[in-house]
């Protein structure tokens, strides 16, 4: 879930606006902030075998600061640091365990250079202009729900060590280019030996009309899980957008390419759309998946460490629909209601969700 990604925008914009976020410093050209957010949620959603099952949970609060410093006129510094916790359970918890995001970089007349952790490109151009909602999103090139046919593995490790480089809007056309590192001797490379991956993108703008591609290598994701060498494979994907008045409409075409026998190659056709009524949005997806129909080998966890693994073949496809509203109480607090329905077997992952947030 990206939830935190979305509260933080909206943080981000409360922040210019004068709203909520707190400035703890701003002199001489130096700038620190203090923003966050406490988000729950009560969810009943289907586990693999159809059987209802319910939870009120943390659904991504975060805590973060942000600052910048002016080196000259048409440069600055910047940074941002986020951190997590479950706030639900807060006194058994271990308080803000979990990072989230962050880097430092350079912005300026040249574009803007940063170091660190934070989403994949894909994930930002291609993948959450259809969904970034709040408790439910349509599967991608990352993460599908119950379905063992597409399946990253070493995702968790995907936003780390990163270096990007995003040059300034020129004519409406703006490109990305980064690297993700991984040395021999960090825990999270399974390769064994030192790699520095590709990503990039390009993105258009016209208007209230953007169109942008983005390709990832994934070759820090390969490596020996268990018994078995995986070569990943490949990821990218296309988004057009077009925004009128509060209305914004989102087309996706996206595919994983897979390079092993655990995974299927699989594309993701989505269409989302995301409407301001004036107190708040309402929004919803359709998503076609279409899984290719080679022979892979079940993903299950015993299959890496076991090396028993059947072999079996999917083709198959399937339509997924998240539909959701929310409603703003204040400048700093909204509640939000969702549904989601993934076409699985048994009924697998559908189900309800309710939540508020506040932000600070």
């Amino acid at each position: 879930m990206k939830k935190t990604l979305l509260a933080t925008a909206i943080a981000g914009a409360l922040a210019a606006s004068g709203a909520q976020a707190a400035t703890v410093y701003n002199q001489d050209g130096t700038k620190l902030d203090l923003y966050g957010n406490l988000q729950f949620a009560y969810a009943n959603t289907n586990d693999s075998d159809g059987e209802s099952t319910d939870e009120f949970a943390d659904n991504g609060s975060t805590l973060g600061v942000a600052g910048e410093h002016v080196i000259y006129e048409g440069l600055a510094g910047y940074f941002k640091y986020e951190f997590e916790g479950d706030a639900d359970e807060i006194k058994n918890g271990n308080g803000l365990d979990t990072g989230d995001q962050a880097y430092f970089g350079l912005k300026g007349n040249f574009g803007d250079a940063r170091l660190g952790s934070w989403d994949p490109l894909i994930d930002d151009w291609i993948q959450d202009p259809i969904t970034n909602n709040e408790y439910f999103d349509v599967s991608d090139s990352t993460f599908t729900r119950d379905l063992p046919a597409v399946s990253l593995v070493g995702v968790e490790s995907r936003e780390g060590n990163k270096l990007q480089y995003m040059s300034p809007s020129l004519g409406g056309f703006q490109f990305a280019v980064g690297t993700q590192y991984e040395g021999d001797a960090e825990a999270e490379n399974f390769s064994g030996s030192s790699n520095a991956s590709f990503f990039g993108g390009a993105k258009y703008t016209a208007g209230a009309f953007s169109i942008a591609a983005a390709y990832d290598d994934l070759s820090n994701l390969d490596g020996t899980y268990g018994a078995y060498d995986i070569d990943a494979g490949d990821q990218y994907g296309i988004t057009a957008q077009y925004a009128v008045d509060t209305l914004r409409v989102a087309l996706k075409l996206e595919r994983f390419e897979s390079d092993n026998e655990f995974s299927e190659d699989a594309n993701f056709y989505g269409l989302g759309a995301r409407y301001g009524y004036g107190n708040g949005d309402i929004y919803g997806a359709y998503q076609y998946v279409d899984v290719g129909g080679d022979e892979f080998l079940d993903t299950a966890d015993q299959c890496f460490t076991s090396g028993d693994c059947p072999n079996e073949e999917s083709d198959e496809s399937y339509n997924e629909v998240v539909i959701g509203a929310n409603y703003n109480i204040s400048d700093a607090m909204y509640t939000f209601i969702e549904a989601a329905w993934y076409d699985r077997e048994n009924d697998a992952s559908d189900g309800v969700a309710v939540g508020a947030v506040y932000l600070f």
